[in-house]
């Protein structure tokens, strides 16, 4: 009797789960309104740090190649300039800070897994770069190498956390991750774009110093954001 009713009931709801199933993957699979998508905190679909990682990574791009525009020349006409083989020895010391510079990353990410995180990491970071690129500015050469070391160590730090972050921003399975990261790299060639136009435009016509400091200022806005 009743048993055999709530059998039948069970076996019905199992029907009907089944064909609602196949006509989810017919029609695609629904958008779910997790917290993440519904969260009042979004702006324009997706989280509001998105786009403070992104203007901060802009500005730090445009740093990074404001200076790396200037510094060759730099080495070859001033810093090298009495030695017979300038244009080696500034190749030699652009190819090693280069290599550096990507392989401090290694470093700087297991420290901030173990004990700093991705916020302390990233503002350590950009401080260390901002004070490498105003130190660029003193007409000295020992402060040139100082420069050059500061910039490698925070980027160590910076470069490898503010894209974990992003990725950190939404959970996992969601959609907009991937539209996430296509609007962060846009600052990525934004700054990288603009900085070498205008800190160039600087360098030449001002002197390199001004190029550099520009590069500096473009490090302490992205620390701002």
């Amino acid at each position: 009797g009743s048993t055999a009713k709530r059998t039948n009931s069970i076996a019905s709801v199992k029907v009907g789960e089944g064909m609602l199933g196949r006509v989810v993957n017919m029609l695609g699979e629904p958008r779910m309104t997790t917290p993440a998508t519904v969260n009042q905190s979004d702006y324009l679909g997706h989280p509001r740090g998105l786009f403070y990682l992104f203007f901060a990574e802009l500005w730090e791009r445009f740093s990074f190649y404001g200076m790396r525009a200037l510094l060759t020349l730099y080495m070859v006409n001033e810093i090298f300039e009495a030695l017979a083989n300038r244009d080696i020895a500034a190749a030699a010391v652009y190819a090693s800070y280069g290599s550096l510079v990507y392989a401090s990353t290694v470093v700087g990410g297991r420290i901030s897994d173990l004990y700093l995180g991705y916020r302390k990491s990233i503002f350590l970071g950009g401080i260390l770069m901002a004070l490498g690129h105003f130190v660029l500015a003193v007409d000295n050469n020992i402060a040139f190498f100082l420069a050059l070391a500061f910039i490698v160590v925070g980027n160590g730090f910076f470069k490898p956390n503010i894209s974990t972050f992003v990725g950190s921003l939404y959970p996992d399975g969601d959609r907009r991750k991937d539209s996430g990261f296509v609007i962060f790299y846009m600052g990525i060639n934004i700054g990288g774009w603009i900085a070498p136009l205008l800190c160039g435009y600087l360098g030449r016509e001002y002197g390199w110093h001004y190029g550099f400091g520009l590069a500096g200022f473009g490090m302490l806005t992205g620390l701002l954001f």
